[in-house]
């Protein structure tokens, strides 16, 4: 770990967030070298922190060989110019697993996915997130979202059980809900915003006080991400509706007509962009050429 628990915190809560697609070569293997390339870029355009083999870079497809490269290739790369967060899910030996994976690579994090498939009590998803806390000598952020959602209160005992969690990331966009959080834990977690295409609820997100979160959109359009994110925490309204005007609505129109497409079009815009980083592994499939022209006149108006 480079980074001490303050600075953590501290780039958690201030400054863009992103998480990079897993580049994928034409087997379908991890492709280490334009991997690098990408992790290059995202730090050249300043964000504050790389989210790593998360939703966008299809945590849910990875094994234990993938990720063991991925976290090696990514702290090496970045080389503690900013925090490395890695994502850890499933069982509790496999998040334990994979959490010690990544301490031991060096990485300053764990989003904490929730489990997948059943339907699961609050009570029983607190005990699962502190089982894999405890496992791992790092910091922790919790992934409220699918089937692992907490209420406040829940967020509250998980906080209190679990000196090594640092933030809560909210994939949900319940803005009542979330308040109610922030409300009731108050400044003892950092609050991150997490829905897919973030940027669409971000003015809502600062309205109560989640001043940054996860841009999908980053991996193949940085500078107008970050001008978004710029114009949000200046105050420059006229540009933030524009963006979203132009941008984001489109993108989140054509995003919600295909399930994964949160994913699916983020690898296709990095390709049409002149930085290919390989198709989507199953059970995602790659927009048809329908889409994909969409997609592309989406970028070209922007």
């Amino acid at each position: 770990m480079a980074f001490s628990v303050e600075q953590i915190r501290e780039a958690l809560s201030d400054g863009l967030l992103s998480f990079p697609v897993t580049d994928f070569d034409a087997n379908g293997k991890f492709n280490a070298e334009t991997y690098k390339e990408r992790l290059e870029s995202f730090i050249k355009h300043g964000v504050s922190s790389i989210f790593i083999a998360g939703g966008t870079g299809e945590f849910f497809s990875l094994d234990e060989e993938d990720f063991r490269e991925i976290v090696e290739v990514s702290v090496a790369t970045v080389k503690g110019r900013v925090p490395v967060i890695a994502a850890a899910g499933r069982s509790v030996k496999d998040a334990s697993n994979f959490s010690k994976i990544a301490a031991d690579a060096g990485c300053d994090g764990i989003l904490l996915m929730p489990p997948f498939l059943t339907e699961c009590p609050e009570d029983g998803i607190v005990e699962y997130a502190s089982a894999v806390m405890s496992s791992a000598d790092i910091q922790f952020v919790y992934y409220n979202r699918g089937n692992g959602i907490l209420s406040a209160e829940s967020v509250k005992q998980l906080a209190a059980r679990n000196q090594n969690m640092v933030a809560l990331k909210d994939g949900v966009g319940n803005i009542a809900a979330l308040n109610d959080t922030i409300k009731t834990v108050g400044d003892r977690l950092v609050y991150i915003g997490g829905v897919p295409t973030a940027e669409i609820f971000a003015e809502a997100y600062l309205s109560i006080g989640v001043n940054t979160y996860s841009s999908a959109a980053y991996n193949f359009m940085p500078e107008m991400a970050m001008n978004f994110y710029k114009a949000l925490r200046g105050g420059d309204q006229a540009t933030v509706t524009r963006i979203i005007q132009d941008f984001f609505i489109p993108f989140c129109r054509l995003r919600d007509t295909k399930k994964g497409y949160a994913v699916s079009l983020i690898k296709a815009g990095v390709a049409l962009q002149g930085m290919p980083a390989g198709d989507v592994r199953p059970p995602l499939t790659m927009p048809n050429e329908a889409d994909l022209a969409a997609l592309k006149s989406i970028i070209e108006r922007n």
